[in-house]
């Protein structure tokens, strides 16, 4: 039977003795290959490969619909830079079967519903621009399109529901228009209007309050920041002028068009947005990011401007190429370059643009931070001759508008150009940032310069980083990261405590035990207290003194060292720093012994949270005290802040997931049971008993460590609030401009709290509205969690 299938299909013999042997499995990898692999470079023309797979789809639907159905949904979701390729190759089909066209259709809503469900809204995006372009493959009749776009607007008439819902189906409408918006206006000019209409009135009542959150600049020279639903609302009032005519994307089903014309089309089944519920999770808004205009490359073709809808379709289809390939930086790097049309635009401008859109979007970029840095490597081994002088371009507009960039933005900003210097030698110009040495040293400039030789010693050593700039930055160099032993000068005999530091050291290098330390340590007096107060109520912080410098001193060798050091004696650690001031006082001293190497302070920060010597409050109280005032606008300081906070969170998330899985195994346990009919509730209660208690005890630590995670960030909010608090009233005492760059820095930090942590702070939003950003507070400080606040209203 199937070999008399195949027969009858003339596909030629090789075909045919391929697919007699072929198991069904081998088929369908072959079919998905084939759909996959349709509009990348071949030596054949894209029309005549899309005529070709149609065919073989087509002949193949009798055995594998379900297959090829399932592949070209996902294809819509997954591979939207490829969407008219898609779209004609279904309009192919349509033609051929107009049962397998509605069969699709009904299969598109189907997963459009799905991930709207599962808060997919990405995707969801993608699905409703390839269904409206089926409307130009005649697929789809353009009123019932139509109709699903009213019901999409309708939802901004919709009461106590959140912004954000409205402004993401706004969204999935006006970002369809460039693809359909001709075709629509011509079949349903009227219905188009009102819908536009209902649209403009929506934005000019949205409230806009957390724009200045999501902005990468807080100042709009030369490019202003747009939000995103202004700028595309503005791209299709152009559109719209410009009798929806557009230049940019490819449309293979204009080929076909004597073909596709004669097809039977589908209605569109009526749709109707699910509602909003507790659990739906829309995407924030966002700021589009502007970098280039036409004046940057005067010699190149023209780059299209910010209010022409050419702009959004390119900028949409290289954020989607970075969307489906990024986790293979050579392929990513290569299908950015050879992208359609490549030789009408700027290319290299708007793969840099977008590639630092992506890096500096806030509140995160959509990949990790790294795979940037990684990508514009890739790219500049490509294309050696011409995109590092872009590069070289934009790195240098950065550095022009550090000013006025957001302090998160130049955190990404430094660890990009870091890691991006130290694949290629650490070769830099920077004669010509010569002009941060005439700055004070606050200043953005000459501090984003000195964080960048922090980083350069990070990825090589002190000497290689002092080489590669000019002597006269010297002042911005990093200090060499020796460590600081106070007891090993003979000239600090007279410190107390220098006596039983000597004896230490031999007892460590003797391998003593944690007793024998503690032993060396009982007679050391505590400074802190009087002779007749009971020793037991206080820590002994000259006794933490002798013990961590001592350590450490000996453990400077390496971080392995150090880490072994820790682990060791980490009994004495708990035995000397059992209040919360010991711990803090721990973290002190290791400060002291450590200053001058930033990260051996990052990462013993760290292993001392992970060995539970100090907890993640010790060390927010500890990065807001007075010792600390000095490094506290330092990189590395917040480094360590938003590190405790995740492993904070981390910790939080394990108990809860143990707690679930406790949970499904009682579940499991019943279910069981009751599916074997077991009557005897004593066996029962005997066989749930231990599972019942390990419950109670991880609700018991959940509860707990839900308690430390919300008083974490009471600590912290509380701490910010008391420093900017106290530098606005000295401020505004003395009559001095608040303004200064180090209250810019603790602001724009307070925000980095708010965004990066958003999910997990969400939680504890009522707590902190009552306890900490009342009405009483200075409007400088509530401003940032109204606008917080705002990004999910």
């Amino acid at each position: 039977m199937s070999r008399r299938r195949h027969s009858d299909q003339n596909d030629g013999g090789q075909r045919h003795k391929r697919r007699r042997t072929s198991e069904p499995s081998e088929i369908e990898d072959r079919l998905e290959s084939l759909i996959c692999r349709v509009g990348e470079k071949s030596s054949s023309s894209l029309e005549s490969n899309l005529e070709g797979l149609a065919g073989v789809l087509e002949a193949d639907l009798p055995n594998y619909k379900s297959k090829i159905l399932r592949l070209l949904c996902t294809v819509a979701r997954l591979l939207p830079e490829k969407l008219t390729v898609y779209t004609t190759l279904v309009g192919l089909l349509n033609a051929r079967n107009y049962n397998f066209g509605g069969e699709f259709v009904e299969a598109m809503i189907r997963q459009l519903k799905e991930c709207l469900k599962v808060n997919m809204y990405n995707e969801a995006v993608y699905l409703v621009r390839f269904l409206s372009d089926l409307v130009n493959c005649h697929v789809i009749a353009a009123p019932s399109m139509v109709a699903m776009f009213e019901n999409f607007v309708g939802v901004t008439q919709e009461e106590d529901v959140p912004q954000v819902r409205c402004d993401w189906y706004v969204y999935a409408f006006l970002s369809s228009l460039p693809w359909v918006g001709k075709e629509l206006y011509e079949k349903k000019d009227a219905e188009m209007d009102r819908i536009l209409s209902h649209v403009e009135n929506y934005l000019k009542r949205r409230q806009k309050i957390h724009v200045p959150m999501l902005q990468v600049w807080s100042a709009d020279q030369p490019h202003p920041q747009e939000e995103y639903l202004d700028c595309l609302w503005a791209q299709v009032q152009k559109l719209k002028k410009d009798h929806w005519q557009e230049r940019h994307i490819p449309r293979p089903y204009l080929a076909f068009d004597n073909v596709l014309c004669e097809a039977l089309q589908h209605n569109l089944p009526p749709f109707t947005p699910p509602p909003n519920t507790e659990d739906s999770a829309y995407p924030m808004p966002r700021v589009i990011f502007r970098m280039f205009d036409y004046t940057d490359d005067p010699e190149g073709p023209v780059m299209p401007g910010s209010h022409s809808v050419e702009r959004f379709v390119i900028e949409e289809n290289l954020h989607c190429i970075i969307k489906s390939h990024w986790k293979e930086r050579k392929t990513c790097a290569a299908q950015l370059l050879s992208y359609p049309g490549k030789n009408k635009i700027p290319l290299n401008y708007h793969i840099v643009e977008v590639i630092f859109a992506e890096l500096f979007q806030l509140p995160v970029p959509p990949r990790t931070e790294v795979m940037y840095t990684t990508l514009l490597i890739e790219l500049c081994k490509l294309q050696p001759g011409s995109l590092p002088q872009v590069l070289a371009q934009a790195t240098e507009m950065l550095y022009m508008r550090l000013d006025t960039m957001n302090t998160t933005c130049i955190d990404r900003f430094i660890n990009w150009f870091s890691h991006h210097l130290s694949n290629f030698q650490f070769r830099w110009s920077w004669e010509d940032w010569s002009d941060c040495l005439t700055h004070d040293l606050d200043k953005p400039k000459p501090k984003f310069v000195k964080e960048v030789l922090e980083k350069c010693m990070r990825l090589s050593y002190h000497q290689r980083t002092v080489d590669i700039v000019p002597a006269t930055f010297s002042v911005l160099l990093p200090a060499n990261p020796a460590c600081i032993y106070k007891y090993g000068d003979e000239s600090n005999k007279s410190l107390p405590g220098y006596n039983a530091a000597l004896c230490l050291n031999i007892a460590v290098k003797n391998k003593a035990s944690n007793e024998e330390i503690l032993t060396i340590l009982k007679d050391v007096p505590n400074p802190n207290q009087d002779d007749d107060d009971d020793e037991g109520f206080s820590f002994n912080p000259l006794k933490i003194e002798i013990f961590v410098q001592t350590l450490l001193h000996l453990a400077a060798k390496s971080f392995s060292h150090s880490f072994s050091a820790l682990g060791k004696f980490r009994e004495v650690f708990k035995a000397l720093a059992e209040s919360d001031e010991g711990k803090l006082h721990v973290l002190r001293v290791m400060y002291d012994v450590w200053k001058n190497h930033p990260q051996m302070i990052a990462v013993l920060v760290d292993k001392m949270i992970r060995t539970q010597i100090v907890d993640c409050a010790a060390v927010a109280n500890w990065i807001f005290s007075p010792e600390l005032a000095h490094d506290f606008t330092r990189f590395y300081i917040w480094e360590i802040l938003h590190s405790t906070i995740r492993k904070m969170n981390k910790h939080v998330v394990m108990i809860q997931k143990e707690l679930e899985e406790a949970k499904a195994r009682l579940a499991k346990q019943h279910k069981r049971r009751d599916s074997d009919d077991d009557d005897d509730d004593r066996s029962s209660d005997r066989e749930d008993r231990p599972l019942e208690e390990q419950i109670e005890r991880l609700q018991e630590k959940v509860e707990s460590a839900q308690s430390e995670q919300k008083n974490l960030f009471l600590v912290i909010f509380q701490r910010f609030i008391m420093i900017l608090t106290e530098h606005l009233v000295r401020c505004e005492t003395g009559g001095i401009d608040a303004n200064t760059p180090w209250y810019k820095n603790c602001i724009e930090r307070l925000q980095q709290i708010f965004l990066q942590h958003h999910q997990t702070i969400q939680q504890y939003m009522v707590t902190l509205e009552n306890l900490l950003f009342t009405a009483e507070l200075d409007h400088h400080i509530l401003a940032v969690f109204q606008q917080f606040c705002a990004l999910q209203a």
